[in-house]
Parts: C-alpha cells; structure tokens; sequence
C-alpha cells in the first residue's frame, strides 16, 4: 500500500514530528497534544510504503496509524548524554 503523508515538525519539542495523512489537516489530532507540539511547520512530504524505511519510525505502524487515525506522532529519541566521573581506572 502506497500512501502520501506530510510530516510537520515541533516548534516547542526538538525532534518532535507529527505525521499526517492529508496535509494541513490537523482536525484529527487532539487538542492536548496540539498545544504541547506547538505551531507545526512543513519539512516534507512523503511517499510511504512498506519497503520503505523510516529513520526512527516502524513504516508499517505509521502508516497503519495514519489509516486509523490520520496522523503519527514521532517522540524524539531519548537521549541520554555520558556524564564524565574522572577516571574510572
């Protein structure tokens, strides 16, 4: 299954990205998540498909979740940065 999608990012979250099924539509996406994701801003559009993958996100479960839904939030990885403790020898 072949399926466009536009990808939005975060104006309050680095790496935040909201995929949606028809572009600008955000009317399925709830309110709470709306205003922690902030003004969301265009960064591309997309051809999906199962062969194709995704940096940080499954294909097959976003686009299962933008048939169901009409969008896919992409949290930002969790990073955890090395914390130096002097030497440890």
């Amino acid at each position: 299954m072949n399926k466009a999608c536009w990808v939005y990012k975060s104006s309050k979250k680095d790496e935040m990205y909201l995929y949606l099924a028809k572009e600008d539509d955000f009317s399925g996406v709830p309110e709470l998540l709306m205003a922690r994701f902030g003004q969301p801003s265009l960064v591309m559009q997309l051809e999906l498909h199962e062969k194709r993958p995704l940096a940080r996100a499954e294909t097959a479960k976003v686009l299962q979740q933008l048939e169901e839904e009409g969008y896919y939030l992409q949290m930002p990885p969790n990073l955890r940065p090395d914390i130096y403790h002097g030497n440890e020898d």
